[in-house]
Protein backbone atom coordinates (compact mmCIF):
# COMPACT_ATOMS: atom_id res chain seq x y z
CA UNK A 1 0.00 0.00 0.00
CA UNK A 2 1.25 3.25 -0.61
CA UNK A 3 2.65 5.72 1.84
CA UNK A 4 0.39 7.92 1.59
CA UNK A 5 -2.49 5.97 2.19
CA UNK A 6 -0.76 4.75 5.62
CA UNK A 7 -0.16 8.51 6.15
CA UNK A 8 -3.89 9.01 5.86
CA UNK A 9 -4.94 6.29 7.87
CA UNK A 10 -2.54 6.78 10.57
CA UNK A 11 -3.44 10.01 11.33
CA UNK A 12 -7.64 9.55 10.70
CA UNK A 13 -6.93 6.63 13.38
CA UNK A 14 -4.47 9.07 15.79
CA UNK A 15 -6.73 12.00 15.30
CA UNK A 16 -10.16 9.74 16.23
CA UNK A 17 -8.45 8.09 19.48
CA UNK A 18 -6.63 11.65 20.66
CA UNK A 19 -9.99 13.94 20.40
CA UNK A 20 -11.93 12.67 23.20
CA UNK A 21 -8.87 13.05 25.85
CA UNK A 22 -8.38 16.85 24.67
CA UNK A 23 -12.22 17.71 25.39
CA UNK A 24 -11.69 16.13 28.80
CA UNK A 25 -8.33 18.66 29.17
CA UNK A 26 -9.65 21.41 27.36
CA UNK A 27 -12.67 20.83 30.49
CA UNK A 28 -10.40 20.32 32.89
CA UNK A 29 -7.79 23.45 32.02
CA UNK A 30 -10.54 25.72 31.17
CA UNK A 31 -9.80 25.99 27.43
CA UNK A 32 -14.28 26.95 26.64
CA UNK A 33 -15.24 28.95 23.72
CA UNK A 34 -18.26 31.08 25.43
CA UNK A 35 -21.24 32.17 23.06
CA UNK A 36 -21.62 35.99 22.46
CA UNK A 37 -23.61 37.67 19.59
CA UNK A 38 -21.74 36.39 16.48
CA UNK A 39 -21.26 32.92 17.57
CA UNK A 40 -24.37 30.24 16.93
CA UNK A 41 -23.87 27.91 19.65
CA UNK A 42 -25.29 28.35 22.98
CA UNK A 43 -23.46 27.15 25.19
CA UNK A 44 -19.72 26.95 26.42
CA UNK A 45 -17.49 24.34 23.95
CA UNK A 46 -14.15 23.36 24.27
CA UNK A 47 -12.07 24.89 21.89
CA UNK A 48 -8.47 23.35 21.46
CA UNK A 49 -9.26 20.73 19.11
CA UNK A 50 -6.47 21.54 16.82
CA UNK A 51 -4.28 19.57 19.46
CA UNK A 52 -5.94 16.15 17.75
CA UNK A 53 -5.37 17.09 14.38
CA UNK A 54 -1.86 18.20 14.88
CA UNK A 55 -1.02 15.14 16.74
CA UNK A 56 -2.98 12.87 14.06
CA UNK A 57 -0.47 14.87 11.36
CA UNK A 58 2.50 14.51 13.00
CA UNK A 59 2.47 10.49 14.38
CA UNK A 60 1.28 10.38 10.37
CA UNK A 61 4.90 12.26 9.33
CA UNK A 62 7.05 10.76 11.93
CA UNK A 63 5.89 7.09 10.74
CA UNK A 64 5.97 7.28 7.27
CA UNK A 65 8.10 10.71 6.02
CA UNK A 66 11.60 9.38 5.13
CA UNK A 67 14.19 12.47 4.87
CA UNK A 68 16.69 10.00 3.41
CA UNK A 69 14.23 10.05 0.00
CA UNK A 70 14.08 13.26 -0.66
CA UNK A 71 16.20 15.91 -2.41
CA UNK A 72 17.74 17.54 0.14
CA UNK A 73 16.10 21.06 -0.62
CA UNK A 74 12.82 19.91 -0.76
CA UNK A 75 13.61 18.21 3.29
CA UNK A 76 15.19 21.36 3.98
CA UNK A 77 11.95 22.37 3.20
CA UNK A 78 9.76 20.04 4.84
CA UNK A 79 11.89 20.51 8.06
CA UNK A 80 10.98 24.34 8.06
CA UNK A 81 7.60 23.50 7.53
CA UNK A 82 6.94 21.24 10.75
CA UNK A 83 8.90 23.47 12.51
CA UNK A 84 6.41 26.36 11.64
CA UNK A 85 3.76 24.22 12.21
CA UNK A 86 4.68 23.46 15.76
CA UNK A 87 5.10 27.21 16.35
CA UNK A 88 1.72 28.40 15.02
CA UNK A 89 -0.01 25.22 17.24
CA UNK A 90 1.64 26.98 20.33
CA UNK A 91 0.63 30.63 18.86
CA UNK A 92 -2.85 29.03 18.58
CA UNK A 93 -2.87 27.25 21.81
CA UNK A 94 -1.96 30.76 23.34
CA UNK A 95 -4.56 32.41 21.80
CA UNK A 96 -7.16 29.94 22.21
CA UNK A 97 -6.14 29.95 26.08
CA UNK A 98 -5.75 34.06 26.68
CA UNK A 99 -7.27 35.68 23.53
CA UNK A 100 -4.36 37.41 22.18
CA UNK A 101 -4.83 41.07 20.62
CA UNK A 102 -5.73 40.83 16.86
CA UNK A 103 -1.74 42.49 16.26
CA UNK A 104 -0.10 40.29 18.55
CA UNK A 105 -1.23 37.27 16.54
CA UNK A 106 -0.24 38.16 13.66
CA UNK A 107 2.99 38.95 14.45
CA UNK A 108 3.34 35.31 15.89
CA UNK A 109 2.36 33.89 11.72
CA UNK A 110 4.34 35.97 10.66
CA UNK A 111 7.59 34.76 12.67
CA UNK A 112 6.00 31.15 11.82
CA UNK A 113 6.11 31.90 8.13
CA UNK A 114 9.92 33.01 8.46
CA UNK A 115 10.25 30.25 10.03
CA UNK A 116 9.18 28.50 6.73
CA UNK A 117 11.10 31.28 4.56
CA UNK A 118 14.41 30.77 6.39
CA UNK A 119 14.62 27.68 5.60
CA UNK A 120 14.86 28.28 1.88
CA UNK A 121 11.18 27.64 1.15
CA UNK A 122 10.28 30.46 -1.00
CA UNK A 123 7.49 31.21 -4.19
CA UNK A 124 10.64 32.18 -5.99
CA UNK A 125 9.11 32.91 -9.24
CA UNK A 126 5.17 32.76 -11.14
CA UNK A 127 4.27 31.02 -14.91
CA UNK A 128 1.49 32.65 -16.52
CA UNK A 129 -0.97 30.23 -18.12
CA UNK A 130 1.16 30.46 -21.65
CA UNK A 131 4.43 29.20 -19.63
CA UNK A 132 6.45 32.93 -19.27
CA UNK A 133 8.00 33.10 -16.06
CA UNK A 134 8.06 36.01 -13.75
CA UNK A 135 11.05 36.15 -10.96
CA UNK A 136 10.12 38.01 -7.88
CA UNK A 137 13.59 37.89 -6.52
CA UNK A 138 14.29 40.39 -3.63
CA UNK A 139 10.10 40.19 -3.58
CA UNK A 140 10.64 36.28 -3.15
CA UNK A 141 10.25 36.57 0.67
CA UNK A 142 8.08 38.53 1.72
CA UNK A 143 5.49 37.41 -1.21
CA UNK A 144 6.04 33.79 0.51
CA UNK A 145 5.02 35.20 4.06
CA UNK A 146 2.26 37.49 2.54
CA UNK A 147 0.93 33.86 1.06
CA UNK A 148 1.38 31.63 4.00
CA UNK A 149 -0.11 34.18 6.21
CA UNK A 150 -2.94 35.05 4.05
CA UNK A 151 -4.26 31.51 3.44
CA UNK A 152 -3.40 30.85 7.59
CA UNK A 153 -5.99 32.92 7.80
CA UNK A 154 -8.45 32.67 5.66
CA UNK A 155 -9.12 29.03 7.28
CA UNK A 156 -8.98 31.00 10.24
CA UNK A 157 -11.81 32.94 9.52
CA UNK A 158 -14.28 30.50 8.04
CA UNK A 159 -14.51 28.47 11.24
CA UNK A 160 -18.01 29.68 12.47
CA UNK A 161 -20.00 26.63 12.01
CA UNK A 162 -19.74 23.36 13.50
CA UNK A 163 -17.58 21.16 11.01
CA UNK A 164 -16.82 24.00 8.02
CA UNK A 165 -13.57 24.77 8.42
CA UNK A 166 -12.37 21.16 9.31
CA UNK A 167 -15.00 19.91 6.55
CA UNK A 168 -13.57 22.50 3.99
CA UNK A 169 -9.97 21.33 4.96
CA UNK A 170 -10.35 17.75 4.61
CA UNK A 171 -12.06 18.63 0.78
CA UNK A 172 -9.24 21.01 0.16
CA UNK A 173 -6.42 18.57 1.23
CA UNK A 174 -7.87 15.92 -1.12
CA UNK A 175 -8.00 18.57 -4.17
CA UNK A 176 -3.87 19.28 -3.84
CA UNK A 177 -3.85 15.65 -2.84
CA UNK A 178 -5.09 14.57 -6.41
CA UNK A 179 -3.42 17.18 -8.31
CA UNK A 180 -0.20 16.11 -6.56
CA UNK A 181 -0.60 12.70 -7.84
CA UNK A 182 -0.93 14.16 -11.44
CA UNK A 183 2.00 16.08 -11.00
CA UNK A 184 4.05 13.24 -9.20
CA UNK A 185 5.04 15.39 -5.99
CA UNK A 186 5.00 12.73 -4.08
CA UNK A 187 6.17 14.85 -0.99
CA UNK A 188 2.76 17.26 -0.99
CA UNK A 189 0.74 14.04 -1.63
CA UNK A 190 1.95 12.62 1.48
CA UNK A 191 1.63 15.65 3.41
CA UNK A 192 -2.25 16.24 2.15
CA UNK A 193 -3.14 12.89 2.75
CA UNK A 194 -2.12 12.91 6.52
CA UNK A 195 -3.60 16.27 6.84
CA UNK A 196 -7.06 15.09 5.13
CA UNK A 197 -7.00 11.89 7.91
CA UNK A 198 -6.55 14.13 10.63
CA UNK A 199 -8.93 16.66 9.74
CA UNK A 200 -11.45 14.18 9.10
CA UNK A 201 -10.91 12.15 12.45
CA UNK A 202 -11.42 15.47 14.28
CA UNK A 203 -14.49 16.18 11.56
CA UNK A 204 -16.26 13.08 13.96
CA UNK A 205 -16.36 15.46 17.15
CA UNK A 206 -16.78 18.71 15.31
CA UNK A 207 -19.77 18.00 12.92
CA UNK A 208 -23.04 19.02 13.71
CA UNK A 209 -23.98 18.65 16.92
CA UNK A 210 -20.31 19.52 17.32
CA UNK A 211 -18.86 17.99 21.05
CA UNK A 212 -15.76 20.41 20.38
CA UNK A 213 -14.35 23.04 18.35
CA UNK A 214 -10.93 22.71 16.42
CA UNK A 215 -10.21 26.56 17.83
CA UNK A 216 -7.18 29.20 16.57
CA UNK A 217 -5.09 26.18 17.40
CA UNK A 218 -6.59 24.55 14.21
CA UNK A 219 -7.78 26.12 11.95
CA UNK A 220 -4.33 28.64 12.01
CA UNK A 221 -2.43 24.73 11.68
CA UNK A 222 -4.47 23.49 8.79
CA UNK A 223 -4.27 26.84 6.81
CA UNK A 224 -0.34 26.97 7.16
CA UNK A 225 0.29 23.77 5.82
CA UNK A 226 -2.48 24.26 3.10
CA UNK A 227 0.00 27.23 2.68
CA UNK A 228 3.61 25.56 3.30
CA UNK A 229 2.62 22.75 1.50
CA UNK A 230 1.84 24.03 -1.98
CA UNK A 231 5.17 26.63 -1.71
CA UNK A 232 6.90 23.47 -1.43
CA UNK A 233 4.73 21.98 -4.37
CA UNK A 234 6.11 25.11 -6.76
CA UNK A 235 9.88 24.03 -6.54
CA UNK A 236 8.88 20.24 -7.97
CA UNK A 237 6.28 22.06 -10.49
CA UNK A 238 4.74 24.80 -12.65
CA UNK A 239 4.50 27.65 -10.19
CA UNK A 240 1.39 28.96 -11.40
CA UNK A 241 -0.68 25.62 -11.11
CA UNK A 242 0.63 24.66 -7.10
CA UNK A 243 -0.74 28.07 -5.59
CA UNK A 244 -3.77 28.27 -7.90
CA UNK A 245 -5.01 25.05 -7.14
CA UNK A 246 -5.03 26.08 -2.70
CA UNK A 247 -6.70 29.26 -4.03
CA UNK A 248 -9.58 27.29 -5.81
CA UNK A 249 -9.40 24.07 -3.32
CA UNK A 250 -10.01 27.16 -0.06
CA UNK A 251 -11.90 29.63 -2.64
CA UNK A 252 -14.59 28.90 -0.17
CA UNK A 253 -12.73 30.83 3.10
CA UNK A 254 -10.46 32.95 0.32
CA UNK A 255 -13.55 34.19 -1.27
CA UNK A 256 -15.37 35.08 2.12
CA UNK A 257 -12.20 36.92 3.45
CA UNK A 258 -12.12 39.05 0.45
CA UNK A 259 -15.80 40.02 0.59
CA UNK A 260 -15.64 40.65 3.95
CA UNK A 261 -12.79 43.02 3.49
CA UNK A 262 -14.83 45.17 1.07
CA UNK A 263 -18.00 44.79 3.08
CA UNK A 264 -16.01 46.33 6.30
CA UNK A 265 -14.28 49.30 3.60
CA UNK A 266 -17.61 50.14 1.87
CA UNK A 267 -18.97 49.96 5.33
CA UNK A 268 -16.60 52.76 6.98
CA UNK A 269 -15.46 50.37 9.78
CA UNK A 270 -12.32 48.77 10.63
CA UNK A 271 -11.40 45.94 8.51
CA UNK A 272 -10.32 43.56 11.16
CA UNK A 273 -13.67 43.88 13.22
CA UNK A 274 -16.08 41.22 13.22
CA UNK A 275 -19.56 41.25 11.52
CA UNK A 276 -22.09 38.85 10.92
CA UNK A 277 -21.87 39.29 6.93
CA UNK A 278 -19.87 35.92 6.60
CA UNK A 279 -21.43 33.85 3.61
CA UNK A 280 -22.54 31.09 6.65
CA UNK A 281 -24.11 33.77 8.47
CA UNK A 282 -26.02 34.81 5.38
CA UNK A 283 -26.94 31.23 4.82
CA UNK A 284 -28.67 30.91 8.15
CA UNK A 285 -30.37 33.96 7.51
CA UNK A 286 -32.32 32.84 4.19
CA UNK A 287 -33.31 29.43 6.74
CA UNK A 288 -30.88 27.00 6.26
CA UNK A 289 -29.95 25.00 9.50
CA UNK A 290 -26.19 24.72 10.44
CA UNK A 291 -25.94 21.48 9.05
CA UNK A 292 -27.71 22.31 6.07
CA UNK A 293 -25.58 25.54 5.23
CA UNK A 294 -22.26 23.35 6.28
CA UNK A 295 -23.56 20.70 3.65
CA UNK A 296 -24.03 23.55 1.04
CA UNK A 297 -20.18 24.80 1.64
CA UNK A 298 -19.05 21.70 1.69
CA UNK A 299 -20.58 21.17 -1.88
CA UNK A 300 -19.30 24.27 -3.67
CA UNK A 301 -15.96 23.43 -2.14
CA UNK A 302 -15.96 20.24 -3.60
CA UNK A 303 -16.96 21.75 -7.17
CA UNK A 304 -14.45 24.79 -6.44
CA UNK A 305 -11.89 21.37 -6.08
CA UNK A 306 -12.70 19.66 -9.08
CA UNK A 307 -12.68 23.07 -11.44
CA UNK A 308 -8.63 23.03 -9.78
CA UNK A 309 -8.05 19.27 -10.89
CA UNK A 310 -9.57 19.75 -14.47
CA UNK A 311 -7.43 23.15 -14.56
CA UNK A 312 -4.23 20.94 -14.36
CA UNK A 313 -5.49 18.87 -16.81
CA UNK A 314 -5.94 21.60 -19.73
CA UNK A 315 -4.33 23.78 -21.73
CA UNK A 316 -3.34 27.83 -20.87
CA UNK A 317 -6.40 29.49 -22.45
CA UNK A 318 -8.82 27.13 -21.43
CA UNK A 319 -7.38 27.39 -17.79
CA UNK A 320 -8.54 31.08 -18.04
CA UNK A 321 -11.66 30.55 -19.42
CA UNK A 322 -12.10 28.27 -16.09
CA UNK A 323 -11.14 30.54 -13.96
CA UNK A 324 -12.51 33.89 -15.38
CA UNK A 325 -16.07 31.57 -15.21
CA UNK A 326 -15.71 30.42 -11.79
CA UNK A 327 -14.84 33.93 -10.50
CA UNK A 328 -18.10 35.23 -12.62
CA UNK A 329 -20.63 32.81 -10.29
CA UNK A 330 -19.00 33.18 -7.08
CA UNK A 331 -18.99 36.97 -7.87
CA UNK A 332 -23.00 36.73 -9.08
CA UNK A 333 -23.96 34.45 -5.97
CA UNK A 334 -22.33 37.06 -3.68
CA UNK A 335 -24.04 39.80 -4.54
CA UNK A 336 -27.40 37.83 -4.71
CA UNK A 337 -26.66 37.08 -1.23
CA UNK A 338 -25.97 40.58 0.18
CA UNK A 339 -22.91 39.49 0.97
CA UNK A 340 -21.06 42.71 -0.02
CA UNK A 341 -23.93 44.59 2.26
CA UNK A 342 -22.63 45.52 5.87
CA UNK A 343 -25.80 44.42 8.31
CA UNK A 344 -26.80 46.60 10.51
CA UNK A 345 -27.87 44.42 13.16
Amino acid sequence: MPNYIWAFLIALIVALAVTPGVIVLAGKTGAMDAPDARKVHKGPMPRIGGLAIYVGFMAAMAAMLNFGDLPPEVANGVKGLLIGGTLIVLIGLIDDYKNLPAKVKLLGQIAAACVVVYFDVRIDFITDPFGDFLYLEYLAAPATVFWIVGLTNTVNLIDGLDGLAAGVAVIASITIFLVALQQEVMVVALFTAALAGSALGFLRYNFNPARIFMGDTGSMFLGFILAGISVIGAVKCAATIALIVPILALGVPIMDTAFAIIRRYRGGVPIFKPDKGHLHHRLLDLGFSQKQAVLLMYVISALLGLSAVVLNEVSGSMSIVIVVCVLLVVFLGAKKLGIFRLKTK
